[in-house]
């Protein structure tokens, strides 16, 4: 009989877990809204509260998990993670969902820098590419914990209930394939590297294509069930559907990735990824009802699944910087724009619209297909 926890479904139960908690709270935005009275403004400033988090934890994430390991660094902020989820979920006033939503992007900026690392060891130990099966597992951890914001808002669940079933259940469930053993390379970190780690040479347009796809995910988590409700005029329990359909499509294709690329090339693949997400961000700006904006957000999943993957196996690959260095330097920019973008896209549709927030998502989009060329396998 096979063996259920190993290595590989550890990474995943990690990735999961991560999705988890991070749709929990995307599904749940516009219950805060209400109840704390924030306008688009006061909800930026909050996410940019989280994104701020985030950027500070990549660097010093990476260090820990080169010192200590990144198995066993990721099993520290898994729990920092679910405690921070417990805060946001109790949060009464702006000011500590603020103080909440900073730790919390700490939790999860942190984590994912590190649950990539462990990752990266994990892939070279199989001698195959299986990156994407372990962003899949992150969408379908995202696309469940939104799934719950939609059956939790639907019986009228208050933040502070469900939020604390999700952190109980998601260390229930992933605990013990967290523990799986697993040992780390670790080495000490150079105390001369720079604070944040950026790309160099031709990683700089694979950064810069991982930041447009950082952008877009973040907009989708933060915004679209903000969009449904207040744009299309929609039911709170409706507003969860389009991030419920992004996630569920962002599983699909992820499963298929590796098959995708072998066909066609990394270089194609992200040239037509980046037409799918311009086109889905533009429908949705324009959407006259609510199944036009989801239907919008499921082209959104499929241009945006392969380019976060594509560009952290392009980047473990680089000839020009160590796989840690070059990984925390895509993730700077990727996951800092997927946690940074939300707040300015909330400043700007405070000073225009949320329709014209989302046609600028999807212009930023075309950057993948403009730098396509950038995700081709180094040679020499």
């Amino acid at each position: 009989m096979p063996r259920i926890i190993t290595p590989r479904t550890g990474v995943a139960a990690a990735f999961a877990l991560n999705g988890v908690l991070l749709g929990t709270w995307a599904a749940r935005v516009p219950t805060f809204v209400d109840t704390l009275d924030l306008s688009e403004s006061t909800l930026g400033v909050l996410l940019f509260c989280m994104g701020i988090g985030a950027l500070i934890s990549f660097p010093l994430a990476g260090r820990l998990a080169d010192q200590h390991g990144a198995v066993r660094v990721t099993r520290v902020l898994a729990l920092l993670y679910l405690a921070a989820t417990l805060l946001v979920g109790f949060s009464a006033t702006p000011l500590l969902l603020g103080v909440a939503l900073f730790v919390f992007g700490i939790g999860h900026g942190a984590m994912d820098v590190t649950m990539n690392s462990w990752a990266t060891e994990v892939e070279r130990h199989h001698g195959r590419s299986i990156m994407s099966s372990f962003h899949a597992m992150w969408s379908l951890g995202a696309g469940l914990g939104a799934a719950g914001g939609f059956v939790a808002t639907s019986s009228g669940a208050a933040p502070p209930i469900h939020f604390t079933a999700v952190v109980i259940l998601g260390a229930l469930c992933a605990g013990p394939f967290l523990r799986v053993p697993w040992q780390s390379r670790t080495h000490l970190s150079d105390k001369k590297a720079p604070a944040f780690a950026l790309p160099k040479g031709a990683l700089v347009l694979v950064g810069l294509m991982a930041m447009a796809a950082g952008i877009g995910e973040g907009a989708a988590v933060d915004w679209s069930a903000v969009y449904l409700r207040d744009v299309i005029a929609v039911t709170e329990a409706q507003a969860t559907l389009a991030f419920t359909a992004f996630s569920i499509t962002m599983v699909i294709m992820r499963l298929n990735v590796d098959r995708i690329i072998d066909l066609f090339g990394p270089v194609s693949v992200a040239r037509v990824a980046g037409v799918l997400a311009a086109g889905g961000y533009l429908t949705a700006a324009i959407a006259p009802s609510l199944w036009v904006v989801v239907a919008g957000f499921v082209l959104v999943g499929m241009g945006y699944a392969a380019v976060v993957p594509m560009a952290f196996s392009r980047a473990a690959n680089d000839p020009d910087m160590s796989a840690g260095q070059a990984i925390a330097s895509v993730a700077t920019l990727g996951y800092g724009a997927m946690l940074l973008g939300p707040p300015a896209i909330g400043f700007l549709a405070h000073a225009t619209s949320l329709r014209f927030s989302f046609a600028l998502v999807a212009a930023a989009a075309l950057i993948i297909t403009l730098f396509g060329r950038a995700m081709r396998p180094p040679t020499g």
